[in-house]
């Protein structure tokens, strides 16, 4: 062999080698990634899917095949694709159903959750309880829980708020983007214009929570509401999708003080992954929305922080995250690229949640020896706007 010849067969040689070595490498960090969200289910804190169902077939459920709906950023396939072990499905219905139907929009919304998950009892099962989604877990099921996105579905009724929690609904973010009658929401911030946070009934929402075992969720809500509200509740609060506001001043995601009194107060936020609350743009990749959830690890600590992905609320996805199929990236890009033990990843996968869960349900039942059921009204006066009401007072 000449000397050219040679140096041709090394060089094959060598690249044949790095390229083996890589593979390794790439499939021992899949396989541990694989491994470690089968110790603990990764849970989504926010999904919009029930809105796309009426959006994309009037809740026609016998229309879709919820294997496969690439209309959506999540389907079945995806969703055990991502490992996903537990999910919030949110029930939203517009601010614009205020002081009109918005109690009916968020009933069909509940409905439709039910359906879905009776439908495809192999897939999910309807879960209430941390053990809830442990055990759904174990059953290798998507543990399915319930969230209301927006105070107005309740109608300013503590009676309504106890009919949802009946039904299934495990937490409330307090506002959507618009006020309640007792509670002011994010774009107050925008114009400098909220003051109060939260009223006498607003507080008595967040303790009936408190008493109930409801999840009061704080994205979404005004600066002095997030503040009132972690004054007010005896139980740790979510922000269920949303992310640091050091990082993009956006009145959606929170600020440093907030985060100091989440952290008081036991309390989660789970990192939102829409471009615009992630790099303050309409682009984002998997890197920024990392770049949040350290951002909260290393101000407040590993055991306050966790994923609320917003899919399917959210026209614009990050690269790299582009549907329910693409958290066990976001974990190995962690480890690899960020030098997350497995230990942190478990938390903000799910333990952090799961702590969270059952410190609402422990004041819950401490709770039940001393408290009895609120029974606040707000009048017609209070409620600004009675035109769909019978009863005013």
């Amino acid at each position: 062999m000449t000397g050219e010849a040679v140096d041709h067969w090394y060089v094959l040689i060598l690249f044949v080698s790095v390229a083996s070595m890589t593979a390794v490498k790439s499939a021992s960090v899949e396989t541990r990634q694989d491994d470690l969200l089968a110790t603990v289910p990764l849970t989504d804190g926010h999904n919009d899917w029930p809105d796309k169902m009426f959006d994309l077939a009037r809740y026609q459920l016998d229309q879709l095949d919820l294997y496969s709906w690439s209309e959506t950023q999540t389907d079945i396939n995806r969703l055990r694709q991502g490992q996903v072990g537990a999910q919030f499905w949110a029930v939203y219905t517009s601010c614009s159903t205020q002081y009109s139907d918005a109690v009916r929009a968020c009933l069909d919304q509940v409905d439709v959750i039910h359906r879905f998950v009776a439908k495809y009892p192999e897939a999910f099962r309807l879960v209430t309880t941390a053990d809830g989604i442990v055990s759904a877990f174990n059953a290798s099921l998507v543990g399915s829980l319930i969230g209301i996105e927006g105070g107005h579905c309740i109608d300013s009724s503590l009676a309504t708020l106890r009919m949802f929690y009946d039904l299934g609904v495990r937490y409330l973010t307090l506002t959507h983007n618009c006020d309640t009658p007792w509670a002011e929401n994010n774009k107050r911030d925008d114009t400098n214009s909220s003051f109060i946070g939260l009223t006498d009934f607003g507080k008595d929402v967040v303790r009936e929570m408190n008493r109930l075992g409801m999840l009061v969720d704080l994205s979404h809500v005004s600066k002095a509401t997030m503040v009132a509200a972690l004054q007010t509740s005896q139980a740790p609060v979510i922000f269920s999708h949303s992310s640091a506001y050091e990082l993009c001043p956006k009145s959606r995601n929170v600020q440093n003080d907030v985060l100091n009194m989440t952290k008081a107060n036991g309390g989660i936020v789970m990192a939102n992954f829409y471009p615009p609350f992630v790099s303050c743009s309409d682009f984002a990749t998997m890197s920024d929305v990392a770049d949040h959830i350290d951002y909260i690890k290393n101000y407040i600590g590993v055991d306050y922080v966790g994923i609320g992905g917003d899919f399917n609320g959210i026209e614009i996805t990050p690269v790299g995250l582009e549907d329910s199929s693409k958290y066990p990236d976001l974990i190995g890009y962690l480890r690899t690229d960020r030098g997350w033990s497995d230990a942190d990843l478990r938390k903000l996968a799910g333990e952090n949640f799961l702590r969270v869960f059952r410190a609402v349900e422990q004041v819950s039942r401490d709770l039940a020896a001393t408290m009895t059921p609120l029974e606040t009204r707000l009048t017609g006066q209070q409620l600004g706007n009675t035109t769909c009401r019978s009863i005013t007072d």
